[in-house]
C-alpha cells in the first residue's frame, strides 16, 4: 500500500485531515444546570451588571471613608451608628458625615457610603456609637456594581466547555437555559476475526474486544456520543456495510484493527469506496501507532486506528479528541493536566520519530519522578499500570535520566 511509505509527523497529519472537514453543527437549547461538558453554540451576553448592587465583603460598618481618614487604635475615630443593613433587601436609611452603619457580609451598602470598615477593627464605645480603629479607603471591602460584569458584555464566546464556574456565572445572570452544540455521533467498529465479545469465554486463538469500550469512554470524555457497531470479520463486504452504516448515521467514524499493512486488512480499500477524497494519510511518524489511517469521506471524518489497545488509545486522544473538538466547535481548548517530573532512566528513541511513553510517577519530597512502564502495545495493562504519558520529541534522539520532563496525565 504506497500510502504506508510516506510517514508524516503528527501534527502535519492532523492539520491535514482537520483542512478536509466538512463542520455542520447542530443546535439544542437545554437547561443550564444540566450543561456541564457542554458547548456554547453562540456568545452569551449579560442583559445587567454583576453585581447589581454595592455590596459588602466583609462584616463590619458602611462608612463614609472620609470620616476614617487617620483612625488608628491610639487615635481612633467615632461614629454614629444609624441603622443595620438586613441582608435581601434595600437599606431604609443614608449614611451622612459621623454615621455609619452595622452590614454583613453580601449586604447593600446604604446611600452614602462607599467603604466598610470590618468589624474587627472597630469597638462599641457606647449604645449606638462606635470606635473606628482602621482608616479605609473608597470602595474597601466593597464591590462595585458591574465589577464583575458590566451589562452588554459577552461573558461566554461561542465554542466555550462549560465547567462548573461557567455555570454558576450564567446562573447568577438569571440565564437557565443555553444554546448548545448537539454532541456529535461517533460510530465504533472492531475488526477481526479473532475478536469477541467481552462477555464470552475465550478459545485458543481469540481475544475478547477491548478498543470499543475504551475508545467509547474515550469518546464520551471528549464531549461526544459513542455509537458501539460491534465487530467485523475481515471481509470486504462485510467491512464495506458495517462502515457505511456508521458513515451514515454519524458524525465521526473510528475503526480498530484495520489499519496495518496486511492483505487482510481491507479498511483503506473500503475507506475510498465510501467517499472522496477518502485516505488522506496512512502511516504516521509515531510509536506507538505507525500503521494510523486518517481520512475524509464526502466532509466526514474517518480514522482508522491499530487493535493494538495501547496504540489505540495513544491515537485516539490524538487524532480522535482534536476531531471530536473542531465538530463542537471547541474555540478555547484548554491544555490537557501535566507535571513537570525527574526521569528515572535513559530512554532510547528514533530520530524523526515521536514517541509516547507510559510512565508511573512517585513523588519523592516536593517533586516526582517518572518511571517508564515498559511493554508492547497490545497489553492493556501497559496504560492501567500508568499515570501519565511522556512525550520524546521527533527531533531528539533520547532522553536522558535525570531530566526535567512534562508529563500527560491519563
Amino acid at each position: 500500500m504506497p500510502e504506508f511509505l510516506n510517514l508524516l509527523p503528527p501534527q502535519d497529519a492532523l492539520n491535514i485531515l482537520l483542512e478536509n472537514l466538512v463542520v455542520q453543527s447542530r443546535i439544542e437549547e437545554i437547561d443550564t444546570d444540566k450543561s456541564l461538558g457542554r458547548v456554547t453554540a453562540g456568545g452569551i451576553i449579560s442583559d445587567h451588571p454583576l453585581p447589581s448592587f454595592p455590596r459588602s465583603t466583609v462584616d463590619g460598618y458602611a462608612v463614609r471613608a472620609i470620616d476614617t481618614h487617620g483612625a488608628s487604635e491610639s487615635l481612633p475615630a467615632f461614629l454614629n451608628v444609624v441603622g443595620e443593613a438586613l441582608m435581601g433587601s434595600e437599606p431604609g436609611f443614608s449614611i451622612k458625615s459621623g454615621e455609619c452603619g452595622l452590614i454583613h457580609t453580601g449586604g447593600m451598602l446604604p446611600q452614602g457610603s462607599d467603604a466598610v470598615v470590618m468589624v474587627e477593627y472597630t469597638q462599641e464605645v457606647r449604645d449606638q456609637e462606635i470606635e473606628i480603629m482602621r482608616s479605609v479607603a473608597v470602595g474597601e471591602n466593597v464591590l462595585k456594581v458591574g465589577e464583575d460584569v458590566s451589562k452588554g458584555q459577552q461573558v461566554l464566546s461561542p465554542g466555550t466547555v462549560l465547567r462548573p464556574a461557567e455555570i454558576g456565572g450564567l446562573m447568577a445572570l438569571g440565564i437557565t437555559k443555553v444554546q448548545v452544540v448537539s454532541r456529535p455521533q461517533v460510530g465504533i467498529l472492531s475488526t477481526g476475526d479473532e475478536v469477541i465479545p467481552p462477555d464470552r469465554e475465550i478459545k485458543p486463538g481469540q481475544v475478547r474486544d477491548i478498543n470499543s469500550y475504551t475508545l467509547a469512554a474515550l469518546v464520551e470524555e471528549c464531549g461526544a456520543v459513542p455509537v458501539r457497531y460491534g465487530i467485523l470479520i475481515d471481509q470486504f463486504d462485510e467491512l464495506m456495510s458495517g462502515m457505511a452504516r456508521a458513515l451514515a448515521e454519524c458524525d465521526l467514524v473510528v475503526v480498530t484493527a484495520g489499519s496495518s499493512v496486511s492483505i487482510r486488512d481491507l479498511t483503506a480499500q473500503v475507506i475510498n469506496e465510501l467517499g472522496r477524497p477518502g485516505v488522506l494519510v496512512h502511516g504516521v511518524n509515531i510509536r506507538p501507532g505507525k500503521p494510523t489511517i486518517l481520512a475524509v469521506c464526502d466532509g466526514k471524518a474517518v480514522i482508522g486506528l491499530s487493535g493494538n489497545p495501547v496504540s489505540g488509545l495513544v491515537n485516539a486522544a490524538l487524532f480522535v479528541a482534536p476531531v471530536i473538538s473542531t465538530l463542537l466547535g471547541i474555540q478555547h481548548s484548554r491544555p490537557r493536566p501535566a507535571i513537570h517530573a525527574s526521569l528515572a532512566i535513559n530512554l532510547a528513541s528514533q530520530a524523526g520519530r515521536e514517541d509516547w511513553i507510559p510512565v508511573q510517577l512517585r513523588q519523592e519530597g516536593d517533586n516526582f519522578l517518572a518511571e517508564p512502564v515498559f511493554g508492547k502495545s497490545n497489553l492493556i495493562f501497559t496504560l492501567v499500570r500508568a499515570d501519565g504519558l511522556l512525550r520524546i520529541p521527533p527531533d531528539a534522539t533520547g532522553l536522558s535520566a535525570g531530566e526535567t520532563v512534562q508529563v500527560v496525565l491519563l
